[in-house]
């Protein structure tokens, strides 16, 4: 039944400012049956707020802004806590039913207790979960659903929880610490850390296949063949190849740190970005400018990183402070300092919100998530 159509008052520069609502209700079908119920169930919950069930052409958290922007027409400002707050609970409890669905309809097959408990784990320890956000945003700025987008959505989650818990290995960056909790390792052991996120690597690849619904097979196949790209030698593992053999070496230059974290770090937020882009209908002209602003972001996001590792505490971050000057790491701050870094992470997500404009309103939350990068402590 559709819902009343709401007004809603927000104040700016000490004036109301009403922003409609569009009337017609916002419906989330199950995109698997039983997988879909949660995702149902989750637009319904309490913990987000009721604007989740309305369908609008806007964000109900735009509103507009005494500053003007010379890139868009209108100038806004866009509440991304809102937008969280939104997002955030339906991530998780699809997050949830991924893992519930594997003992629940392959039990024959799940005797393993181990290594699920190992998968389950690391992948619900919390975090921001930015990578399925950003997914989720770039499929409806190009038309798709949420539904449609979450089975790439959750893939990048769970390739993103495997490489923690690898990268968090003794014979890595031999962590103990990670999202405030023990790292895998230290609960499971060696053996079962690398095998639980072998697992959850080889998941995120069947959960696109398996779980995409309303999508065009050649898109579905795109996505999945770009998902194997981005994690691969010629992405995540080929930059951490050259991150690890570059530890203690003092001839590193900015060009090789670049390269590192376009592939360990950029390669799986591009593929966040242009894998819901792609879903939601993107044409090649748009997958383009995707893959732009999310390298972009992506190298801001590391910049920032390295940024945090030395100003931050453990218990900001939490995970352990200072490990890259323990180990000698090339990091922006040491190549570039502090102060250069933070104005090179500046200039990259100013040039990734310029790909945007052709959107217009429709790209605010990319927008916001952008600028989040850059301010976030953690």
């Amino acid at each position: 039944e559709a819902d009343t159509m709401a007004a809603r008052f927000l104040l700016s520069a000490s004036l109301p400012l009403i922003l409609l609502l569009s009337a017609d209700a916002f419906h989330v079908s199950p995109f698997t049956g039983r997988l879909g119920n949660k995702v149902q169930t989750a637009c319904r919950s309490p913990i987000i707020t009721n604007q989740l069930n309305t369908r609008r052409s806007m964000s109900p958290s735009i509103s507009r802004s005494s500053s003007p922007v010379v890139s868009m027409a209108a100038a806004t400002e866009f509440d991304i806590k809102g937008y969280f707050g939104e997002k955030l609970p339906v991530v998780e409890d699809a997050l949830k039913e991924s893992m519930d669905v594997l003992p629940r309809e392959w039990k024959y097959d799940s005797q393993a207790q181990t290594a699920l408990d190992s998968m389950e784990y690391s992948l619900m320890a919390g975090g921001k979960r930015i990578r399925p956000i950003l997914c989720l945003a770039a499929a409806e700025m190009c038309g798709g659903t949420v539904e449609q987008a979450m089975p790439t959505a959750l893939a990048t989650e769970m390739i993103h929880t495997m490489s923690l818990i690898h990268d968090d290995l003794p014979c890595m960056d031999n962590d103990d610490l990670r999202r405030g909790k023990p790292t895998n390792h230290k609960v499971f052991g060696d053996d079962m850390a690398v095998l639980g996120g072998d697992a959850l690597l080889s998941y995120a690849f069947e959960y696109i296949a398996r779980y995409t619904k309303g999508v065009p097979a050649e898109r579905v196949l795109d996505v999945i063949a770009r998902c194997g790209k981005c994690v691969g030698a010629l992405g995540l593992v080929g930059g951490q190849v050259v991150d690890i053999q570059s530890e203690g070496k003092k001839d590193v230059t900015l060009e090789t740190l670049q390269w590192i974290h376009e592939h360990k770090t950029a390669a799986l937020l591009e593929f966040s970005v242009v894998g819901g882009g792609i879903i939601g209908g993107a044409t090649d002209d748009e997958v383009k400018r995707l893959s732009k602003f999310a390298m972009n972001i992506g190298l801001g996001f590391q910049i920032i990183d390295d940024i945090l590792d030395v100003t931050a505490d453990s218990a900001t971050l939490g995970k352990t402070a200072g490990k890259d000057l323990l180990v000698d790491k090339a990091t922006y701050p040491k190549l570039m300092g502090l102060e250069e870094s933070k104005k090179r992470a500046e200039e990259l997500i100013t040039e990734a919100k310029e790909q945007l404009e052709p959107w217009g309103e429709k790209a605010a939350p990319l927008r916001a998530l952008a600028d989040f990068i850059t301010a976030r402590k953690n």
